[in-house]
Formats: structure tokens, sequence, C-alpha cells
């Protein structure tokens, strides 16, 4: 079976095309477009009292037919995080927080990171498909942690499994290391070296959709599209 993949930095859905505020239209325009199946959203902000913070993830699935989770990584003027959007059932969902480095350098930007764990029901495939998704952070030692974290969740994972997101890393970082050994990079399938970031003018890849050594992967592409600051990346595999 078939199930196209998809990961999307949305920044909070913002039209980089006209730099006129939010547009979430444009965002689930961007994914039937993209043919995204399962996809990760990254920088999604959640409900509450402020303004601009409603509940995009639903609002996204919504336009879709999809069945949503978002995870909430912090609180900003509200919720705010990690999503997955899904045409199959999301039979469990759960959020795990990215330990934050105990002493921070004074010249990096930090904020607090989670991954999102998923179980999703799959036709055919008796033990379900577990996607994470996560968003990592910009400073080495919130890397070093979140690649320590999801290798931990990667190596409890029995049954097949799919991580994707924005790793902030270029695919030669050392500190990705662990995760290469693990799983293999969708991008090993592009005709041609594609950057995502940022989605005007790339200058780097840093959004990746990884799967098992042993999954089929059919396709996989970052189509050059401006939507949000960060071009999405798809690929398809066969289950």
């Amino acid at each position: 079976m078939k199930i196209n993949l998809m990961t999307f930095n949305i920044q909070h859905g913002f039209d980089h095309r006209t730099k006129a505020g939010i547009n979430l239209p444009l965002m689930a325009e961007t994914i039937k477009k993209c043919g995204g199946e399962i996809v990760g959203l990254n920088e999604v902000r959640g409900e509450s009292d402020h303004p601009e913070y409603t509940a995009q993830a639903a609002f996204l699935a919504e336009q879709l037919g999809y069945e949503y989770y978002f995870a909430p990584a912090l609180i900003l003027a509200g919720p705010y995080g990690n999503a997955l959007l899904s045409k199959y059932p999301i039979l469990k969902a759960e959020v795990f927080p990215i330990e934050d480095p105990p002493v921070k350098d004074e010249n990096a930007y930090y904020e607090t990171r989670c991954i999102l764990k998923a179980l999703i029901g799959i036709p055919g495939l008796k033990e379900g498909l577990t996607v994470f998704v996560s968003h990592f952070g910009l400073a080495k030692a919130e890397e070093r942690n979140a690649v320590k974290k999801i290798c931990e969740l990667l190596k409890d994972v029995s049954g097949p499994c799919v991580f994707m997101g924005d790793l902030n890393m270029e695919p030669h970082d050392e500190i990705l290391k662990p995760v290469y050994e693990i799983l293999k990079d969708t991008a090993v399938l592009f005709d041609k070296p594609k950057l995502s970031f940022p989605s005007n003018n790339p200058r780097v890849k840093i959004d990746y959709i990884f799967v098992d050594k042993n999954m089929e992967v059919l396709s996989a592409d970052i189509p050059e599209i401006v939507a949000s600051d960060h071009r999405p990346h798809i690929a398809t595999i066969d289950l």
C-alpha cells in the first residue's frame, strides 16, 4: 500500500508570498497540492485568548477531511508546537518533552521542544505505522538532547516507523549521525540536491523524512513551493 508522507514547517501559517499575515487556507491548499496523507507540521499555534492563537491543526484537518493531533511544546501567547494530520485513523498519540540544557549559551536562541509520537491505523498493516514529528532547537546542546531523545524512542518501536520534521541541522552535521544509524533519509532519492529553507531562495536542507532502513521508498521531493518560510518535503512509501 502506497502512503504519501509530508513534513511542513508552516511558521504559524504566515503567508510568505504576500507577507500579509496568517493564511491557513494557503497551508491547507499546499498540503492538498503535495498530496500529503500523513503530514507532520511544525510551528503550529493552538487556541488561546490571544486573537492570533487559534486551533490551527483543527482548522487544517477540517479543510482536508483528516484526523489531527496537536502537540504543544510550550506556551507563548498560547500553546505552540507540532501537529500531525492524517487521512488514516490516529489510534494513539502522546507528547514527549525534550530536556532543556541545564546551561544555556547566552549567544544562542533557546525554545522548549517536544516530540510527537502517534500510531496510525493503516489498512492491512496489523501493527500500524508509528510516526514521530519534531522540531529541533538551534543551539547545539538542544540538538544533542533532541537526538538522544528521538533515538531512545525509536529503539522502543517494534513495527514500521517514520520520523519527520524541521531538525535545524544539515545532513552532514555530526550530531545527526545517530539518527542515520537507525533510519534512512528519503532524500537519497532526490534526482539532484534539493534545499528547503528559506522557501523563496533556499540555502540549506534542514527538513527531513526518515523511514525504516528496510522500508521501500518510491519517491521523494522538495517541491519549489513558497507558502510558509520552509518548502514542504514529501515522500511516498510502500507498506
